[in-house]
């Protein structure tokens, strides 16, 4: 039999749920007099000054809360699972997914494809419209679940068909339009793969996004990313030089012409497409804000402004003078070192080792930080001159967790390099405060 309800895994220290002694283990069954399907309608039925909540005590007995709060305060209850839901798998069959190229063998979660409105709403994500239902547009508009993120692509309706492998994707750019007018601001993303969807066909996509005015928030161009795990896919060409420099070059273009409409960049390249073309990265008050940080656009240019007003700022009396490491992927080794040998100028007691590490395990065309695994980590660092620490970003590790794409653990790389590990927020100060200072912050 089926449960009704929601699940509560945990009631927040110092709530209203907890003063009302609701506990972990209860069931939530109505807010209002509504049942609940997912985590945006009880968000939506709890912005009330006056609430009334249907909880089942784990006893089976059922108590009607009665609850006075500040219109947006949160009643303290911590569910089950995120959405109060399943989360909707995507229905596509992208010819760049990047989960089609990996491996066997990884966690189970990093094969999940979602495509689901909600965790575009409270993660981020990036979904492409192809299995919204009109319940689910209605409930969009109803909620206003804004900002969405949008996986644009193109807006040539046949090319995009061809791209995402489903007969719908051309039809679902028109709930683009109808979002717009219901007044929801969204951001899109292109993903670009030379020879497809670039070029002539980028300059028409951002011509069409920047056409429907500013409720169109931003827009990010990213390559598509290759892993050597292709084999039985569609053949993509990774990007040269020439593919990255006109794909900025017409960003550029756009950028100049929608500055001057709306008084904002709104389309913006990723930091990848300026260091394969070998282009300076945009000063960071080009980006507008950072609207879509999220997707790693602009991280460069906020990076190097954190560092260096931190450098200012720095109290070299303070500093705590040796050796270390720093290990970071191909395509940011040049600007961490160039940000090192300014520290190590200034500091004259400190020695940083900078180590690029290649992405064995997915292929070398994927250089971020973000993908590096712990056992290509720990081949290319063994017997290296490391120094009393190795400072690694937390973006190579698993969120909340200590742990690489792998499963390798930080301690495992300890004992391996016989160093200390120390994990660094992806933040030009808080690096630099580590270097300086270790880890006394």
């Amino acid at each position: 039999m089926e449960q009704r309800g929601h699940l509560i895994k945990e009631v927040q220290a110092g709530s209203i749920a907890e003063e009302m002694n609701v506990r972990a283990g209860d069931l939530l069954l109505e807010v209002n007099g509504n049942p609940v399907a997912d985590i945006i309608e009880y968000r939506y039925l709890i912005n009330e000054e006056y609430i009334e909540m249907l909880i089942q005590k784990a006893s089976g007995e059922q108590w009607l809360l009665e609850i006075d709060k500040e219109f947006h305060e949160d009643p303290g209850l911590v569910f089950e699972t995120g959405l109060m839901d399943q989360g909707k798998r995507c229905k596509n069959k992208c010819l760049f997914c990047f989960i089609d190229q990996l491996p066997k063998g990884m966690r189970d979660s990093l094969y999940f494809k979602d495509d689901d409105a909600r965790m575009s709403f409270l993660h981020g994500n990036f979904i492409t419209l192809t299995n919204l239902e009109t319940k689910d547009i209605d409930r969009i508009i109803k909620y206003r679940i804004s900002p969405l993120n949008i996986s644009v692509h193109t807006t040539d309706p046949g090319l995009r068909v061809k791209m995402l492998g489903n007969p719908k994707a051309g039809q679902a750019l028109a709930l683009i339009g109808l979002f717009l007018e219901h007044g929801l601001t969204l951001n899109c993303q292109i993903v670009l793969c030379p020879g497809i969807n670039d070029r002539r066909h980028l300059d028409k996509s951002l011509k069409d996004l920047g056409d429907m005015g500013r409720g169109i928030n931003s827009i990010g161009v990213v390559p598509v990313g290759i892993t050597k795990y292709r084999k039985g896919l569609f053949s993509l060409k990774p990007f040269d030089r020439e593919d990255a420099a006109a794909a900025v070059n017409t960003v550029v273009k756009w950028q100049k012409y929608l500055l001057q409409r709306y008084g904002c960049r709104i389309v913006y390249a990723a930091d990848e497409l300026y260091q394969k073309a070998g282009i300076p990265i945009p000063a960071a008050g080009d980006y507008d804000g950072f609207p879509q940080l999220e997707n790693g656009i602009g991280m460069t240019a906020l990076f190097g402004q954190q560092f260096n007003s931190e450098l200012e700022a720095t109290d070299w009396e303070q500093q705590r003078p040796g050796e270390m490491s720093v290990a970071t992927g191909l395509a940011a080794y040049e600007f961490i070192s160039r940000l090192v040998r300014k520290t190590e100028e200034l500091s004259g007691q400190i020695t940083v080792h900078v180590y690029p590490i290649a992405n064995n395990f997915f292929g070398e065309t994927i250089d971020v930080a973000g993908l590096i695994t712990g056992r290509d980590l720990l081949k290319q660092l063994e017997g290296k001159d490391l120094g009393d620490r190795l400072l690694i970003p937390r973006c190579m590790l698993k969120a909340e967790e200590e742990l690489f794409l792998d499963g390798v653990s930080v301690s495992r790389i300890q004992e391996c390099l016989n160093t200390k590990v120390e994990v660094c927020e992806v933040n030009g100060r808080e690096l630099l405060r580590k270097i300086v200072q270790g880890e006394k912050l």
